[in-house]
């Protein structure tokens, strides 16, 4: 029964809009595209399959910030294909139009195989309980009941993320390293102006979805996921010093010297 709810949900999704659009922050340089360019574009449109590429069936918006750095969020466009009950991929822009920056990537997998994951790769992941409850997770342009059977299937989930163009730094090109993001794991974390501004963008609200969610059964949370809040702070170190912010904000944390990244920080509440 289950299964069936959330096929509809994604049937749903496939059938509808985004609701408002949010345009991205970011200019690219470069040439405005040539008639033989366009000609080319337009062609592979028509002569090219791109399974990939039709195989994403989910829209979702959310928020993420830097691991090591609370302080600096910002809103997430996830494109998703869901490969199974227990994996779904995700492209991720900073907006939801057509030249929108593709800023990163999240797997989502569900609590089963996650639980068979090893402790050093759990501090990786975070958990999607706070963003299911708050309403701040949501699917634009669905009916409610579609959305609310996709929560009740995402709840139970983790995801990892990586975000490899830092749109809310970089206005031109992809710069610096990749960057492991995080989820929110409590109220008060998220930045309220930024939550508002989403939600009057796209025509939503996240307190009226928070109380529709409330007869969503909070799973428990696998204390491996979230390692920041235990003061396990994961990150890439950025050689060009275009993230040298990340990991400062909690600077007394011992290091875990078994991880391919800096690790610093202690638990932010």
């Amino acid at each position: 029964m289950r299964r069936s709810i959330v096929c509809a949900a994604v049937a749903l999704v496939l059938s509808a809009c985004g609701g408002g659009n949010t345009e991205s922050s970011v200019q690219a340089p470069g040439a405005e595209e040539t008639a033989k360019t366009k000609a080319l574009d337009a062609g592979a449109a028509v002569l090219q399959d791109r399974p990939p590429v039709d195989a994403i069936n989910a829209y979702l918006d959310g928020f993420h910030f830097y691991n090591g750095q609370m302080k600096v969020q910002m809103e997430a466009h996830h494109y998703c294909s869901i490969l199974n009950e227990d994996v779904i991929q995700c492209t991720i822009y900073d907006g939801n139009v057509k030249d929108a920056k593709l800023m990163g990537v999240e797997y989502i997998i569900s609590e089963k195989l996650f639980a068979g994951l090893p402790e050093q790769e759990k501090a990786l992941w975070h958990s999607h309980v706070q963003e299911v409850k708050s309403g701040q997770l949501i699917a634009p342009g669905i009916p409610e009941v579609a959305e609310h059977a996709l929560m009740e299937k995402l709840i139970h989930t983790y995801g990892k993320t990586w975000h490899t163009w830092h749109t809310d730094l970089d206005k031109d090109l992809p710069r610096g390293m990749p960057q492991l993001m995080m989820g929110f794991t409590a109220d008060g974390q998220a930045d309220p102006a930024m939550v508002a501004a989403r939600d009057a963008r796209l025509g939503v609200s996240s307190e009226d979805k928070r109380k529709r969610r409330a007869d969503i059964a909070a799973p428990p949370i696998d204390a491996g996921a979230d390692a920041w809040q235990k003061g396990k702070v994961i990150q890439i170190e950025d050689p060009t010093g275009g993230h040298a912010h990340a990991g400062k904000e909690n600077p007394e944390a011992p290091s875990d010297p078994d991880a391919n990244a800096t690790s610093t920080g202690t638990p932010q509440k």
